[in-house]
C-alpha cells in the first residue's frame, strides 16, 4: 500500500515538466526544469478539446474526461494545443500514453518532416509555410517563414501540437466538423485533413514564390538592370528553407498512402495518395523555380561582365583618343630651338587642327566597331 501511494503522488512531480508515465514506467525530459508557479497552466495552451462520435461533435471536455468519454461513447478525442512546454507536454502524455521520444520531440521542436510508428500511436511532424508579404524583394527580404505541427494519432485520440508560425487549425477543424461522413472515419479523418491543408498551403505558398521570381526575372533582363546578386541569392535561400519543409515530407505521405503498416483504412489511403500528389506538384514546382533562380544568378553574372567588357572597351577608346593630343602635346614641349612650324605665326593654330582631325578620326572609327 506504501508504494501504491507513493505512485498516486507521483503525478504532482510530473507537473513540474520533468516526469511523465508511459508503459508503466516514469520517464524524465532531458533539461526540463522546475516550473515556477507563474508559468502557464495546462489549460492556458489548450486551444480545443472535444469527444466525436458518429462524426459528429458530442461534448467538450478536459484532455483527460475527453480521453474517458470518447472510450465510453466508442468515438474519439481531439485535442490541439499551441506552443506547449515541457509541463504542458507531460501532463497530455500522461493521459494519452504517448511515447516518451516522440514527446521530447514535440517538446524541443525544430524537426524535420517525418512519420514514427510507437505500438498503436503514429507521430507525424509537419513543416508548415507561410508567406511573408513584401513590396518588393531586397537582399534582405524574409520571404516564407516555418512552423511546426506535431501530430500524435492513436485509436481514439488526436494530439495536435503546433509551434512558430504554423497557421491556426480552427479552420480545419470546422469544416472536418461540417463533414460527418468524413468525420466518421476516426482520428486517421483528423490526420489526413491536416495534411491536406498543409499541403494547399504549400501550394499557395509557391504561387507567391514564383511572383517573386518573374518579378526578379524582369529586373535581370531589364535595360536598366543593376548587379541583383544579392536579391537573387536571397530569395535561392528562401526557396531552400521551403525546399527543406516540403522534400522530406514525401516518403511519410507515400507511408500514409500505403496505409503505414494497416493503421489506415483502405478509404483513407485514397485520400492520402491525392495529398501525396499535391506535394509532387509542389516538388515540382520548387524545382523548376529552383533552377530558374540559377540561371537567373548565371545570367545576372553574364550581363555585369558583358558590361564590365563594355566599359573597358569605352575606357581603352576614350584612352586612345587622349593619346593623339597627349603625344603631340609632348613633342613641342621637349624646349628644342629647331621644331617644325615653331616660329610659324600660324603653327599653334595649325597644331590645334591637326590634334581635333587626328582625334576626330579616331572617334569615328571607334564609333563604327561599336566601341563608343
Amino acid at each position: 500500500m506504501k508504494q501504491h501511494r507513493s505512485e498516486s503522488a507521483a503525478p504532482a512531480r510530473h507537473r513540474t515538466g520533468r516526469q511523465w508515465r508511459h508503459g508503466g514506467r516514469w520517464h524524465t525530459l532531458e533539461g526540463a526544469a522546475d516550473v515556477p508557479e507563474q508559468r502557464r497552466c495546462t489549460a492556458d495552451v489548450v486551444v480545443d478539446c472535444a469527444v466525436y462520435e458518429d462524426g459528429c461533435r458530442a461534448a467538450s471536455l478536459p484532455p483527460q474526461q475527453a480521453l474517458d468519454e470518447a472510450r465510453k461513447r466508442g468515438g474519439f478525442a481531439w485535442i490541439g494545443l499551441h506552443e506547449p512546454e515541457a509541463e504542458h507536454i507531460a501532463e497530455i502524455a500522461e493521459v494519452f500514453g504517448l511515447h516518451p521520444l516522440a514527446v521530447e520531440d514535440a517538446v524541443q521542436a525544430h524537426q524535420r518532416p517525418k512519420l514514427e510508428r510507437y505500438g498503436d500511436t503514429l507521430f507525424l511532424v509537419l513543416k508548415t509555410i507561410v508567406f511573408v508579404e513584401h513590396e518588393k524583394l531586397t537582399a534582405t527580404s524574409e520571404v516564407v517563414d516555418t512552423g511546426e505541427v506535431m501530430i500524435f494519432l492513436g485509436p481514439d485520440f488526436v494530439v495536435v501540437v503546433r509551434h512558430g508560425s504554423a497557421p491556426g487549425l480552427a479552420r480545419v477543424r470546422r469544416a472536418l466538423e461540417a463533414r460527418p461522413d468524413m468525420l466518421a472515419h476516426g482520428p486517421a479523418a483528423v490526420l489526413h485533413a491536416i495534411t491536406d491543408q498543409v499541403t494547399d498551403d504549400y501550394l499557395d505558398v509557391a504561387d507567391a514564390v514564383e511572383l517573386d521570381v518573374e518579378t526578379l526575372e524582369t529586373d535581370v533582363f531589364s535595360s536598366t538592370h543593376v548587379d541583383d546578386a544579392e536579391r537573387i541569392y536571397q530569395l535561392k535561400r528562401e526557396m531552400i528553407e521551403f525546399k527543406h519543409a516540403v522534400f522530406p515530407l514525401a516518403r511519410p505521405l507515400e507511408r500514409l498512402a500505403e496505409g503505414a503498416d494497416g493503421l489506415l483504412s483502405t478509404e483513407l489511403r485514397r485520400y492520402f495518395r491525392d495529398v501525396s500528389d499535391h506535394l509532387s506538384h509542389v516538388r515540382e514546382r520548387l524545382i523548376a523555380n529552383s533552377e530558374l533562380v540559377d540561371g537567373l544568378l548565371a545570367a545576372n553574372l553574364s550581363q555585369l561582365a558583358v558590361q564590365q567588357n563594355v566599359d573597358m572597351r569605352r575606357i581603352s577608346a576614350g584612352a586612345a583618343i587622349l593619346a593623339i593630343p597627349t603625344m603631340i602635346a609632348g613633342f613641342y614641349g621637349m624646349n628644342f630651338d629647331h621644331m617644325p612650324e615653331l616660329r610659324w605665326t600660324f603653327g599653334y593654330p595649325l597644331m590645334l587642327g591637326v590634334t581635333v582631325t587626328l582625334s576626330a578620326i579616331v572617334f569615328r572609327a571607334f564609333r563604327r566597331i561599336g566601341w563608343l
